[in-house]
């Protein structure tokens, strides 16, 4: 079998999505791809982190290169529910009906994004389950179809109320999400001062659509077709060291982290997952705590993975980073600028150019060397 040419058009408009993102985006890669993902497989996505991390800009530039529809808000413990599925229709109140308008509304929305997302009323996170779960709105007396893809949530930190860990489970994603500023400040100043000009020039970025969100549903019906059978024993194993060194995981995150392997496969292009699609489980740990654990699993597991061209793995390639790096520490700062110029070489030419042909799709090891490669800059500029 092989995949019909409308999926692999999907696949490859999916695939600009996320260069154009990573091209407005600093260090953001990693956010950009769980979110493609995430659209793909229908699940949904919680970012944590402070305040000014650029988590809204992102989400309504993907809605707009996905043409779809989207709602946003920031809860409070005041929020009413009324502010997020609708207000109160007066005309049928007045005839005996109890149902809300829910034009414009959540339950109307392909694409949610709610900010400090756990602060809500119980009355909203209740609701919110339904819809998370089953894509169902209960108006009044009927039962309403919500369009929802994903539900994309931010928050500062997770909570510890175990009344809210049902809800909080229903995000399958997770992903800490810390400003880039310490170690890509040139590049987030360029970047962003360049947006600061489209909008004062009265412009602003193009985001016109690639892929419909009916592209997309079509897609994610392809998931069933990816065959797991060659990574499922690999799952198997990933899933029971997490377990056994403690990472807490539902039974649902368990059985749904298939589905991301697929998601992952299918991104790709691939008819049978490979090892290296289990990525996404990375990104599947329940407590803040577990996700240095829950990565070192991965690393470990995948570490001995290629890229299918004989080429160095991503924990390979990163060690090498990290190496060259930490040996510039033998020379006191501004003393040896030939040893730094080697490193930028072997950090550009070894490490960066293999990443990005070899796993383009590892948005967060890219934007790690990037990162090192403006220490090293940095370092060079001391030596001038």
């Amino acid at each position: 079998m092989s995949w019909p040419e409308e999926t692999t058009r999907t696949v490859n408009l999916l695939a600009a999505v996320e260069r154009k993102l990573d091209g407005w985006f600093v260090g953001r890669g990693a956010a950009v791809r769980l979110m493609v993902l995430a659209a793909v497989c229908q699940e949904h996505l919680l970012l944590i982190g402070p305040p000014g991390t650029a988590k809204t800009d992102l989400i309504s530039r993907f809605c707009g290169l996905v043409n779809a529809s989207q709602f946003r808000y920031l809860l409070t413990r005041f929020t009413e529910p009324s502010e997020i599925f609708g207000p109160l229709d007066f005309q049928q109140f007045q005839a005996g009906t109890y149902r809300v308008r829910t034009t414009g509304m959540l339950p109307e929305a392909d694409i949610v994004f709610l900010d400090e997302v756990f602060q809500g009323s119980s009355a909203i996170l209740n609701t919110l389950l339904a819809v998370l779960n089953e894509r169902s709105f209960d108006n009044g007396g009927t039962r309403q179809h919500a369009r929802l893809v994903s539900l994309f949530g931010a928050s500062s930190e997770l909570p510890d109320d175990p009344a809210l860990l049902a809800f909080a489970d229903r995000f399958l994603l997770r992903l800490e999400v810390e400003p880039v500023a310490r170690i890509r400040l040139h590049e987030l100043l360029d970047r962003g001062w360049q947006h600061q000009t489209e909008q004062l020039g009265g412009g602003g970025v193009n985001t016109s659509p690639l892929v419909s969100v009916s592209d997309l549903g079509k897609l994610t019906r392809q998931l069933r077709h990816v065959r797991l059978t060659d990574v499922r024993s690999r799952y198997a194993d990933v899933v029971a060291e997490l377990v056994a060194r403690g990472v807490a995981l539902s039974d649902r995150r368990i059985v749904r982290g298939l589905k991301l392997v697929a998601g992952a496969a299918l991104l790709r292009g691939a008819e049978v997952a490979q090892p290296r699609d289990l990525w996404p489980l990375r990104h599947i740990w329940t407590e803040p705590g577990d996700a240095e654990v829950t990565k070192g699993v991965l690393d470990d597991h995948l570490g001995a993975v290629e890229d299918g061209s004989g080429g160095r793995s991503v924990t390979a390639l990163l060690e090498l980073a990290h190496q060259r790096v930490r040996q510039l520490d033998d020379y006191p700062a501004g003393a040896d600028g030939s040893a730094v110029m080697t490193t930028l070489r072997v950090l550009n030419q070894e490490v960066l150019q293999p990443l990005q042909r070899g796993h383009p799709h590892e948005h967060a090891a890219i934007d790690t060397v990037r990162g090192l490669i403006n220490q090293v800059t940095q370092r060079l500029r001391q030596t001038t």
